[in-house]
């Protein structure tokens, strides 16, 4: 009965077990950094929410692929796979299993109700927490019950004995669906979940080869942290993660979009177009969105233009006028709040309110003041506001004023924050000047020819000096401030990495740009795809399952096969 895996295999530790389209995943991880002894089926509609716990009757081995999740113990097993992104299929044979509520009923309101449904017999689970029904039906074998109907703390449980063959569907669900009917046979579903994930590799990494062996892993990681449109996310979304970074953040959604453009262009625009769909009065993105929340708190760093670029030139279609039309009118919107909304009245430089608007949220660079002018900031305005320029003469329009600003936040950069080595933070509310230790304070690099040779030849030597045996530190190793699981304060990022190793590429530093990419590529082929690394181990560190480390690696790698075929 067993299914031949197909696909990479990883650890369900580090990465949920999921499928293109759902909401759904399998994993230990319950809740922000913390994980279960068994596995559980997951929920992200409305938040991250444990549904139901998987516990085997006998202690097992788990094992999963990109299309099949088994568990072992001797001659038992049990085997899980999608039925589409709303419902679950599993078998066992000589290997029973306990499915309970993850969480119970503390009122007769809340937590979870279980009850048999009596027009087609199946078992359901209802969640206060998702607002969801969890249906159960039976397709094979025989089912124990416990808790049925019960309220307040009662265990509410499903029990498959080992000493019978069964299997089972779950579905999730909201008010009522036709009882679960599916022609195809388990080995018909893996076959078809293989196909298709086996195309979205083709079609996004058709340049792997052994030089690039984490290309299929990141893949997986892509196409399974994708979700259909719900909630507040109206086009199909990759979200940051499947474990508690469930959402689109409005800076790390470039770097899925930019990887997507060859392959996936539709769904790459789609990336690239989800923060401004909640885009506000003032020409704001959101800091954040996902299904049941979007937040303005904060803001992300206008890198967008930068992105906008890199993502047409990945692109296998010319983008048709309307959609470039009303791309330049959000971007717009979006330059002109970073100018009128966050600059200090005869300031030509723009400001961050908090380091989180940086997306470099506890860097040095924010120690002395919060609210401050910074070259990052300024560097990726000049890149944003040069593309509108650019855009600006495709659509008939004139550039001028865009350019005229790109010029004068440029020279500002320069004039005011330059200080012959590095670029110092400029206090908005004192006017003033403090220099850090962070890689922040070197990110102008990305501007690449557009920066005069000596600062170019300077911000490189700095970079030089956060290059460890595994990549880029957001600090030195060496300096005061550096934590090794300090955040923005020493682990090495995806996003600066892809940033810098560009700007530096563009430019003509074509050795340090190498190493760099080479270093990281490493990094994610030895410990995957986590949020971020210890710059001296190299492990993974915070979630581990990150969409945008996935993302930077395909970018990465491809470029880098694109290369070696060259010659």
């Amino acid at each position: 009965m067993t299914v031949a895996p197909t696909g990479p295999a990883f650890s369900v530790q580090d990465i949920p077990f999921s499928y293109r389209g759902s909401w759904l995943n399998i994993s230990p991880v319950v809740a922000e950094n913390t994980y279960d002894d068994d596995l559980h089926l997951v929920s992200h509609q409305t938040g991250l929410h444990p549904i139901l716990r998987f516990a085997p009757t006998t202690a097992a081995t788990v094992r999963a692929t990109a299309t099949l999740l088994t568990w072992s113990s001797g001659d038992g097993r049990i085997e899980l796979t999608y039925d589409g992104p709303s419902a679950v299929r599993l078998r066992g044979m000589r290997l029973g299993m306990r499915i309970s509520a993850a969480s119970r009923s503390l009122t007769p309101f809340s937590g979870t109700y279980l009850y048999r449904d009596p027009v087609d017999g199946s078992h359901v689970l209802t969640s206060y927490e998702t607002g969801r029904r969890y249906r159960l039906t039976v397709l094979a074998g025989d089912l124990g019950v416990d808790g049925a109907q019960a309220l307040g703390s009662a265990d509410r449980a499903l029990t498959l004995a080992a000493g019978q063959a069964w299997e089972i569907a779950i579905e999730e669900y909201a008010t009522a669906r036709r009882p679960y009917a599916s022609e195809a046979t388990f080995e018909q579903l893996c076959r078809t979940n293989a196909a298709d994930f086996h195309a979205f590799v083709d079609a996004v990494a058709p340049w792997r080869s052994a030089r690039t062996p984490a290309a299929e892993l990141a893949a997986y990681v892509l196409w399974s942290a994708t979700v259909d449109p719900a909630g507040f996310l109206a086009r199909p979304a990759v979200l940051m993660s499947k474990h508690w970074m469930n959402k689109v953040w409005s800076w790390d959604h470039c770097f899925n979009a930019i990887a997507l453009a060859p392959g996936q262009p539709d769904l790459a625009w789609h990336q690239f177009q989800l923060p401004f769909d909640h885009q506000d009065e003032a020409g704001a993105l959101p800091d954040s969105v996902t299904h049941s929340e979007v937040l303005y708190n904060y803001v992300k760093p206008p890198i967008h233009g930068w992105a906008l670029r890199h993502l047409r030139r990945g692109l296998p279609r010319p983008v048709e006028r309307a959609e470039l039309a009303e791309t330049y009118r959000r971007l717009a919107r979006w330059t002109g709040f970073w100018l009128d909304s966050r600059r200090v009245p005869g300031h030509d430089l723009a400001h961050y309110q908090h380091g989180n608007d940086s997306g470099w949220d506890n860097a040095t660079t924010f120690d002395g003041d919060r609210v401050i002018e910074t070259a990052d900031l300024a560097a990726f305005l000049v890149m944003q506001l040069r593309c509108l320029a650019g855009l600006a003469v495709e659509l008939g329009e004139p550039p001028q004023r865009w350019t005229e600003t790109a010029d004068r936040i440029h020279a500002a950069m320069l004039e005011q924050l330059w200080n012959g080595e590095r670029f110092a933070a400029r206090s908005a509310l004192t006017g003033r000047r403090r220099a850090s230790t962070s890689l922040l304070d070197l990110m102008p690099v990305v501007l690449g020819p557009d920066l005069p040779g000596d600062v170019g030849t300077a911000l490189a030597r700095g970079i030089e000096t956060h290059l460890t045996t595994h990549g880029l530190a957001t600090e030195p190793v060496d300096s005061a401030h550096y934590a090794a699981d300090g955040y923005w304060r020493g682990p090495i990022w995806a996003p600066s990495t892809v940033l810098i190793e560009d700007g530096l590429r563009r430019a003509g530093n074509v050795a340090l740009a190498d190493e760099i990419s080479l270093r990281f590529r490493a990094l994610c082929e030895k410990s995957g795809f986590a949020e971020n690394f210890d710059a001296e181990t190299g492990v993974g560190l915070r979630d581990r399952a990150y969409t945008w480390t996935a993302s930077s690696y395909l970018i990465l790698a491809g470029a880098y096969e694109r290369r070696a075929t060259r010659g």
